[in-house]
């Protein structure tokens, strides 16, 4: 698939532009500048043309922002690696000197290039807008991505720079969706980096380097996986940062959308009090969850050590021991690639769907071990169940109590149908009637 990368210097609406042209809202958007920091992508057509849009963090060297010549690579990594270049300038300031130097840098790509002149809101503004001509552009697009004004021209000419063979191009099958949680620096971005194969994200020992949740397509064989690296999860008392707290926002409300999530944690500090509200956001989400257990190349690798790390996991944060865990380093890539391979086996296992008469011949089984028992303490008999759906896995019994299920047999009454239909890695939800 064809790639268009959207280039520019910070706060000229690269964002914005991204979320217009895919018709969704898929880049944070701050009125400071810096907001994004790591290649956002995602799919999109325009005029009955299929390509990857790609947005970028902004072009620029400054003390006073961190991170920014990584943030500068990262940008021109994508221009390079684009089929069409988009620069965008921002129309309420004049064309700055390093703009120009960008532009030149770019028509050096010898690849398709669009300028585009943003934020021109109105006529009035069209008249100071004669210093954007000195680029020496035979055509420059006025446009207001916030308000919608211009992008039809735009659009046309994105679609017009594009291959033919773009044209209906069927979009790919929906490719796994697996998201990196985790508290700040446990090593998400360095993870994403090794499971890519290349440098894509940001990665430096500053609290909150993620900002936005950043997307990146991988292909496996016939496989794809669409790798999510989210902003480091974090009480919102403890951010300092606007454009942080907007990241941390985003990432949970991005948990429920994810395939299956890779809670991720640090070796040589777990299980700590954030890592457990982000093992509940995890278990709350209903979502299929597996366990990266990063920087394992600074232990001692042996049997025994993953065993004991397991039982010190799993003894304060029972309630995800269905998780399986898998003991990684994203520094040597030691045991990365198995994330997919058990991202698709916890997903495969929220989708089973179990016949009615074998989930009743386990009830019978499971009640002579052990009678079921209510919150109240009242024993009853559940006579019938069956499964109600999906993501997770949900059934309902069906007995002679209104109120739910002591948790100590809910637990046990889980635990057995792990066991039976192999339900490991998928929270399991049951209901009483």
């Amino acid at each position: 698939m064809s790639q268009v990368a959207i280039v520019g210097y910070p706060n000229a609406g690269k964002s914005t532009l991204f979320n217009r042209l895919l018709r969704q809202k898929r880049s944070l958007v701050h009125a400071l500048p810096g907001m994004t920091r790591d290649r956002v992508a995602a799919p999109c057509v325009l005029q009955g043309k299929a390509f990857e849009l790609v947005d970028t963090g902004g072009f620029l060297d400054s003390e006073a922002e961190p991170l920014s010549a990584q943030v500068k690579d990262i940008a021109w990594g994508a221009a390079k690696a684009a089929d069409l270049v988009v620069l965008l300038l921002d129309g309420r300031n004049n064309l700055l000197p390093a703009e120009l130097e960008l532009y030149r840098a770019l028509k050096k790509l010898d690849k398709p290039l669009l300028v585009a002149v943003n934020k021109i809101d109105g006529e009035g503004q069209m008249s100071g807008l004669g210093d954007f001509y000195r680029l020496g552009e035979k055509r420059l697009f006025f446009i207001s991505a916030e308000h919608k004004i211009g992008l039809a021209d735009l659009e046309e000419a994105i679609a017009d720079a594009l291959p033919e063979e773009a044209r209906n191009a069927p979009l790919p099958r929906p490719p796994l969706k697996i998201a990196l949680i985790g508290r700040t620096n446990v090593g998400k971005s360095s993870l994403a980096n090794r499971l890519c194969g290349e440098e894509r994200f940001l990665v430096s020992e500053m609290p909150g380097t993620t900002r936005d949740s950043a997307d990146i397509l991988i292909r496996r064989g016939d496989k794809s996986y669409l790798l999510v690296d989210m902003a480091g999860i974090r009480k919102l008392n403890r951010v300092s940062d606007e454009r942080e707290s907007a990241g941390v926002i985003k990432a949970r409300k991005n948990i429920p959308l994810a395939d299956v999530l890779c809670l991720v944690l640090d070796a040589g500090e777990f299980p700590t009090h954030q890592d457990a509200g982000v093992a509940k956001l995890a278990f709350e989400s209903g979502k299929p969850l597996l366990i990266a257990l990063n920087k394992w190349d600074l232990l001692q690798e042996d049997a025994a050590n993953i065993a004991r790390a397991a039982k010190v996991l799993f003894a304060r944060l029972d309630f995800i021991s269905y998780a399986p865990l898998v003991t990684v380093s994203a520094l040597t890539g030691m045991r990365t690639n198995r994330i997919f391979e058990m991202a698709e086996k916890v997903h495969r296992n929220g989708q089973k769907m179990m016949p009615t008469a074998r989930l009743n011949k386990f009830l019978e089984e499971a009640q002579v071990a052990r009678g079921p028992v209510t919150k109240l303490g009242r024993r009853i008999r559940i006579k019938y169940m069956t499964q109600h759906g999906v993501l997770p896995p949900t059934f309902i019994l069906f007995g002679n109590a209104k109120s739910g299920l002591a948790p100590a047999y809910e637990k046990f009454f889980v635990q057995k149908l792990r066991e039976a239909f192999d339900l490991w890695g998928t929270p399991i939800k049951l209901v009483l009637k």
